[in-house]
């Protein structure tokens, strides 16, 4: 039997941003991402890291989805300096061997994108039933579908009412035929049906989820989303109406800035990757929900 994961599990290596993480049911590991490197790292339960995807054309790794029966690892590949303003970004998907880390493919997202955009930033990454993977663009503020056969179009486009405010972020794809995305900047929840995206809506929180980021679909249809803003909470959402409304479930706080979230063991995960502090050590870590 692999030992119990720690509560807590500090990683060994300042100024790697790990922005995005993911558990391996199969394999009992933690992945983690990285803004600065691109490499997708695995953690080790007494926090070393060792490197599983090194891809020369990973710039910045943000979103990862583990898809465990196709044996695939799925990586946003963004470049964190459109922030800055230092680049104009862009959108792709790395898809890898989850057993070997060997490319399969790297999808060219910002291709078939928004003629009009004038930069693009791959978020997020859910993976529905077929196979097909879907990835929200936060800055050219489209979700993207990337069919089995690896040919991506623009599912859901640039629509919305206040469309240059909107900052699309996490994404889960639910087995009933939707998604769910998240919008960081009003703290808003989207539902977009899969065979009939234009028809989206919005679904009514009992209250908002600022600065919604990472998200993950539970077993029992419950949603995780974290807050990435000052209330630094992981907030579980439930519908009763097939995400037509949805309130809160319970909540668990932390103390320092997380981004995404990952379900391993029966325990939820966060990662903190210190944005703002190079010299800090990144770790995840155990949150009780109450």
């Amino acid at each position: 039997m692999p030992a119990p994961l720690p509560a807590k599990i500090t990683i060994n290596t300042q100024g790697f941003l790990p922005e995005g993480v993911e558990y391996d049911t199969a394999n009992k590991r933690f992945l983690v991402g990285s803004l600065a490197q691109g490499t997708v790292f695995v953690v080790g339960n007494d926090g070393t890291l060792t490197p599983f995807v090194k891809d020369p054309d990973l710039k910045s790794s943000v979103g990862i989805e583990v898809d465990e029966e196709r044996n695939r690892l799925l990586v946003c590949n963004s470049d964190a300096a459109v922030f800055q303003g230092k680049s104009a970004g862009q959108a792709k998907l790395g898809i890898y061997n989850l057993t070997t880390g060997e490319r399969i493919a790297m999808v060219d997202l910002a291709a078939v994108g928004p003629k009009d955009a004038k930069a693009h930033f791959a978020n997020d990454v859910a993976v529905g039933s077929d196979g097909s993977a879907y990835v929200t663009d936060t800055m050219a503020r489209v979700v993207y579908k990337v069919d089995p056969g690896n040919t991506a179009t623009v599912l859901l486009p640039n629509t919305f009412a206040n469309a240059k405010q909107h900052m699309l972020n996490g994404i889960v794809a639910s087995p009933a035929g939707y998604l769910l995305v998240a919008e960081s900047a009003a703290g808003d929840l989207y539902k977009v049906p899969l065979d009939k995206p234009e028809s989206f809506s919005k679904v009514k929180l009992a209250e908002a989820v600022g600065g919604a980021d990472g998200m993950v679909l539970r077993a029992n249809g419950n949603l995780l989303v974290v807050r990435n803003d000052k209330s630094m909470s992981l907030v579980e959402l439930t519908s009763a109406d097939d995400w037509a409304t949805a309130t809160v479930a319970s909540k668990g706080t932390y103390e320092v800035q997380a981004t995404t979230t990952a379900v391993a063991d029966d325990g939820v995960y966060v990662v903190h990757p210190y944005f703002g502090d190079a010299k800090a050590s990144p770790f995840i870590e155990r949150v009780e929900l109450h």
